[in-house]
């Protein structure tokens, strides 16, 4: 029986402008100019006769047949990919694709690393760090940590451990090397906080009752930045205490005033079903569970 197949480089074109929504950076993905991109998307819609892309005050977006014709050969290119894998055996080495945010990937993740890479030598990661908003669909990601209090439609999600705030800062800064008692203390110090976490202050005061803000304080572009300045003795940053624990474990911050807040938001490890049937997602999936309960279990909160 005679297949009905349309012109396949310009699918192959399509499935990467329809990944990406965006030409310019499906051109980037496969070596080739942005014209190029769109005069093989017209090829492929003049020949299905429908419309895939449709833009919307300068914005591209997936018509509905575009959305079921992606979705249809996007399986369609991962069963090609994996067949491919297992034909060629071990003379190519696929890596899994985990997405983090830059913190989390820094203070949480790759410290406990070497651990996953001692069990699982043969499994190659590649990280990846964004605080862009997730579109799992979109993503060219294995599995996804990402952070909030609900998981996106559409995907799996395993919650990890929640946000457990306390005032973080060098043991330099307090006197005497000993915590501070009263939630006033903190009006001679300088309160650092990130941008991306701006309101972490702000619910621990009300928390613990304190009758000032954080706003006379500095801001940061990141909680790496916000971290880094209190370890120098800028100040005293808020905390999140499972993501500090190798930093408090080395003395390199200390807790300044041990008053707890378990916030509802918390992070989240998303993966989609396809990613079930993979045995190194699943290792990676299942070690990164694994250290979080250990995290949990080092501080339960309170």
């Amino acid at each position: 029986m005679r297949r009905t197949l349309p012109p396949l480089n310009p699918l192959r074109i399509f499935e990467a402008a329809a990944r990406h929504v965006h030409f310019t950076r499906a051109a980037d993905e496969l070596g080739i100019t942005q014209a190029a991109v769109s005069r093989q998307i017209s090829v492929l819609e003049t020949w299905l006769g429908v419309k895939l892309f449709e833009r919307r005050h300068s914005e591209l977006r997936l018509t509905g047949a575009g959305i079921q014709y992606q979705e249809s050969l996007r399986q369609a290119f991962d069963l090609i990919g994996d067949s491919t894998a297992k034909i060629l055996g071990g003379s190519v080495q696929s890596k899994i694709v985990l997405r983090s945010y830059a913190t989390f990937a820094l203070l949480w993740l790759l410290p406990r690393l070497p651990r996953f890479r001692a069990r699982h030598p043969e499994v190659q990661i590649d990280l990846l760090t964004s605080v862009a908003a997730i579109e799992f669909q979109r993503e060219q990601a294995d599995l996804i940590i990402t952070h909030g209090v609900a998981k996106p439609e559409g995907v799996i999600a395993q919650r990890l451990f929640g946000d457990l705030l306390a005032p973080v800062c060098s043991p330099a800064l307090l006197p005497g090397g000993r915590p501070l008692e009263d939630p006033a203390d903190l009006k001679r110090f300088t309160l650092l906080q990130s941008r991306y976490r701006a309101t972490d202050w702000q619910e621990w005061l009300a928390h613990v009752g304190a009758d000032f803000s954080a706003e006379q304080g500095l801001v940061f572009g990141s909680s790496t930045l916000t971290y880094q300045a209190a370890k120098e003795g800028i100040g005293v940053a808020m905390g999140q205490l499972r993501l500090l624990e190798s930093e408090l474990a080395a003395g390199s911050l200390v807790i300044a005033l041990d008053r707890r807040l378990e916030r509802a938001s918390g992070y989240f490890l998303l993966h989609s079903k396809r990613g079930e049937q993979d045995e190194r997602v699943t290792s990676l999936r299942e070690w990164i569970v694994e250290e979080a309960k250990a995290s949990l279990a080092a501080y339960p909160g309170r």
